[in-house]
């Protein structure tokens, strides 16, 4: 049996995405920059994705600037806003555990003459809002906390946290990359300023995602040239936009529930059946689809060959850094010692999982975590 369990990696593309972008590399190929029909054509195609994406987060249509994925918006915004605001202060706030991009960003920044400073979390990976309230000051231009971790699946207070940032009048920014579509968020209610999304975490294509970015908000563009889309250049990536609409057109409720019910299933089974076993992040307050586990005395890198070896996909923590040998920052950041940080597995499930599937998954764990700590000679477990 294969069974996909790394959907916080990225997800397969959608069969009604695939339907829907297929004419727009062919039929419907035009460049939106073009005055003729073909190119009208492909503009009506991008303002329809841009309505839907738009609509999902509480945004106007004009808000959506379309971007090559997260990396690209998590920089964007970061620098964008650094550089546009730096006569109003040159001090940005971040979390530890964020995603790696937001972290390089922000360490790059700091040697442009900007100070960062990096909130710390609980054990279960929360920012506690009072330390943001002590942390901002009067220079501060920039808040960015991630909205669900990737590695540990931990959601934050996002709307406790823009209330802070806008009595103190620093921008509000989030990587919603995991939660969008999963968890609420909304830039307005939420207080935010820019939200960073992409498709390919949502049964969308790989290489296309968003800045949403708040009417009035200043933001030096990383790219320059033609200005295509609002504030950003380069030729518009027409099906990737497309199928980026279509992806969260047929995101519903009724999958979130699928996904939150089979993450229950197999964190309730994990942690009665595997001894020394422990869950990463928040036991409530988690993304839906998300599940991270350390075990005690053995690798996590070596689980995740095993479990491959069993057809089963899975992951050590980000995908982005799945090939590192050091422990997860993430799990670092929480309080886990080096041997359980090493010893993490994450399973991310998807909406076309079945529940034999998360059996099966369960079943291997048990066989490979046990044969893994015996040939470890581990006696404590």
């Amino acid at each position: 049996m294969k069974v996909y369990l790394d959907h916080g990696a990225t997800t397969p593309v959608a069969k009604q995405v695939l339907d829907a972008m297929t004419p727009y590399f062919d039929k419907k190929f035009g460049n939106p920059a073009s005055l003729h029909i073909w190119g009208t054509e492909a503009v009506d195609a991008v303002e329809k994705s841009r309505k839907l994406i738009a609509k999902r987060i509480g945004a106007k249509q004009n808000e959506v600037v379309f971007t090559s994925g997260g990396t690209e918006s998590n920089n964007w915004a970061l620098k964008g806003v650094a550089f546009a605001n730096q006569n109003n202060g040159r001090h940005i706030i971040t979390q530890k555990t964020e995603h790696d991009c937001v972290l390089k960003a922000s360490k790059w920044l700091e040697t442009q003459g900007f100070e960062l400073s990096y909130l710390g979390v609980d054990n279960h990976g929360l920012v506690d809002p009072a330390e943001l309230e002590a942390t901002i000051r009067e220079d501060t231009i920039l808040v960015s906390i991630m909205q669900g971790n990737n590695e540990i699946g931990t959601v934050q207070p996002m709307r406790e946290l823009g209330r802070i940032c806008k009595e103190h009048g620093a921008l509000f920014h989030s990587d919603a990359c995991q939660s969008f579509t999963k968890e609420p968020l909304d830039l307005n209610k939420d207080k935010l300023d820019l939200i960073t999304i992409n498709a390919h975490k949502i049964y969308g294509p790989k290489g296309v995602g968003a800045l949403v970015v708040k009417n009035g908000t200043k933001l030096t563009p990383l790219f320059h040239g033609g200005q295509q889309d609002p504030g950003r250049s380069g030729t518009i990536n027409v099906s990737g936009i497309v199928g980026f609409g279509k992806s969260v057109e047929i995101a519903d409720n009724k999958k979130n529930k699928l996904m939150k019910n089979l993450r229950n299933y197999l964190i309730d089974r994990i942690m009665d059946e595997v001894p020394n076993s422990f869950l990463n992040g928040h036991p409530e307050k988690r993304l839906i689809n998300n599940a991270n586990f350390s075990f005690k005395g053995l690798e996590g890198e070596a689980l995740v060959l095993r479990l491959s070896a069993r057809g089963i996909a899975s992951s050590t923590g980000s995908a982005c850094s799945s090939k590192k040998l050091e422990p997860s920052h993430v799990l670092m950041a929480i309080g886990r010692p080096a041997e359980l940080a090493h010893g993490s597995l994450r399973l991310t499930v998807g909406w076309e999982n079945k529940l034999a599937e998360i059996e099966y998954a369960i079943d291997m764990i048990k066989k490979e975590a046990k044969w893994l700590r015996d040939i470890g000679g581990c006696d404590d477990v």
